[in-house]
Parts: structure tokens; C-alpha cells; sequence
């Protein structure tokens, strides 16, 4: 696992997550560059590529259905929380909007996860 390696919209999760975006909330993701932005700092943070990211939250064993990861879905959840804090010149809202983005990808993804911080 590495961090991006192509543009992050030839990602499959990407997609999903756009593909997402646009069905549910009416959004066009292309319009608004700064979700890109912040998921491509979060890749790096955690030196991974956006369907790592989703993996990351998943357990597979062989021969049996591929289902979320109690645990990966914790460490995702508090390494979102980390990332959500790390900018202590942005004001709360901000903070908010950055842990919220890469929440929204992996929900669209299928991992639900909830805010971990109170602002």
C-alpha cells in the first residue's frame, strides 16, 4: 500500500464517492476541487491511495464474505480525528468540514463512521 500513484479520480472509491455525491446530495464534486484536496492530504498523511483507505476498514478471509473491520473502522475513525485536529490555525467549522470529507468518502464507500470529536 502506497500513497496516491495516478490522479485520485481513477480511483474506483473516487468514483463511488462522486458517483455518490452527485446522486444523493445533487452535487458535482468537479466543481468544487477542495474534497479532492483534502482526501489527497489525508492519502498522504497516512500514506495510503483512497481504495487502500477503504480496504484498510474491511476484514476478508477466505471463503467468507468480505465485511467491515470493528478495528480497522476504529483506527480510521481516530486517524480522521487526528487529521480533523491537525490544523489548529482553522476554526472549529473548518476542522469540522475536514474530518467530515473523508467521512463522507468512506460512508459512500460503505464504511459508516461517526464524528469521534466534539466541536
Amino acid at each position: 500500500m502506497s500513497a496516491p500513484d495516478k490522479p485520485l479520480e481513477e480511483y474506483e472509491s473516487v468514483q463511488t464517492w462522486y458517483r455518490g455525491l452527485r446522486e444523493q446530495s445533487g452535487i458535482d464534486p468537479t466543481q468544487d476541487r477542495s474534497r479532492l484536496d483534502l482526501l489527497r492530504e489525508f492519502c498522504m498523511a497516512l500514506d495510503l491511495d483512497p481504495d487502500a483507505l477503504v480496504a484498510a476498514c474491511l476484514l476478508k478471509k477466505e471463503g467468507r464474505e468480505t465485511k467491515i473491520s470493528v478495528k480497522g473502522r476504529r483506527s480510521m475513525g481516530e486517524r480522521i480525528a487526528e487529521f480533523q485536529s491537525r490544523d489548529a490555525s482553522a476554526d472549529a467549522r473548518e476542522r469540522a468540514r475536514r474530518g467530515n470529507t473523508i467521512r463522507s468518502f468512506l460512508i459512500h464507500n460503505g464504511i459508516l463512521l461517526q464524528s469521534g470529536i466534539q466541536i
